[in-house]
């Protein structure tokens, strides 16, 4: 059987995520961003976690670390790359790294580029993607730490997964990343349907999250660097999948 997830806000637009195994009844959380939120989420569910997964070291991501840990007794797993900076950390994984969840298998996948170690959590049985700020909902994370070229390489990987993966981001921008979509991409009708959705969803205070591979390659820019419509729109046709990338990403920030 699948995982079972339960994904609520936190902050002003972090998601906070449960994830429990319908058969063992473990559970796990991803992130944590802020410790109310998340307890009112588990007091709701009756989840009860045991482990933390840590995506990235940023503040909004581990604020809650410690108070967590302190009450549940939970084991925190991070990036090798980031665990000086990781409040509470227990174990690192890297690309390659494998983590037993009941039944399941959690594949760790190095996504740098919002930060220099981020990871993603990826369960090919349950067809789930934990992309945090490498991948969001028509767009992607600012890249902070790295070099576009890095960014490219880790979307490249995940755009690469099966389309039906379902996929749980860290933050919920994807109204304002439809209205950047939009001018890179004006002419894609399923574009402009699915930012039609987005702003249904909004006004309603719905979350537009999860999304899938499938969808986000049909729709979210930053995945479409091929695409013929989008290239001559910039004036890039003869230009590198990385350097359109980057372009693109240069005008979303300053979009």
């Amino acid at each position: 059987m699948p995982v079972e997830i339960e994904q609520f806000m936190c902050r002003s637009d972090n998601f906070g995520v449960l994830m429990r195994d319908p058969e063992t009844g473990d559970v796990a959380l991803i992130d944590a961003p802020e410790e109310k939120p998340i307890l009112e989420a588990i007091e709701r569910t009756g989840w009860q976690p045991k482990l933390l997964l840590i995506t990235h070291h940023h503040a909004d991501h581990v604020e809650a670390n410690l108070a967590l840990k302190e009450r549940f007794g939970l084991k925190i797993i991070g990036p090798e790359a980031e665990a000086a900076k990781i409040p509470g950390i227990d174990d690192t994984v890297r690309e390659g790294s494998t983590i037993d969840f009941g039944n399941e298998e959690i594949q760790v996948l190095d996504t740098p580029g919002h930060t220099a170690g981020h990871v993603s959590y990826y369960l090919p049985h349950s067809g789930v993607l934990f992309a945090a700020d490498t991948l969001f909902a028509l767009g992607c994370g600012r890249l902070l730490e790295c070099p576009p070229a890095v960014m490219y390489e880790s979307l490249k990987k995940l755009s690469d997964l099966p389309s039906d993966t379902v996929v749980y981001c860290g933050h919920e921008y994807t109204l304002s990343n439809a209205q950047f979509a939009l001018t890179v991409d004006p002419d894609n009708k399923v574009l402009q349907e699915r930012a039609r959705k987005v702003e249904a969803l909004r006004a309603d205070n719905r979350p537009t999250l999860p999304t899938t591979i499938g969808e986000e390659l049909a729709t979210n820019p930053f995945l479409r660097w091929a695409d013929p419509a989008i290239r001559a729109h910039l004036g890039m046709q003869q230009a590198s999948s990385d350097e359109v990338f980057a372009e693109i990403r240069r005008r979303k920030d300053n979009f």
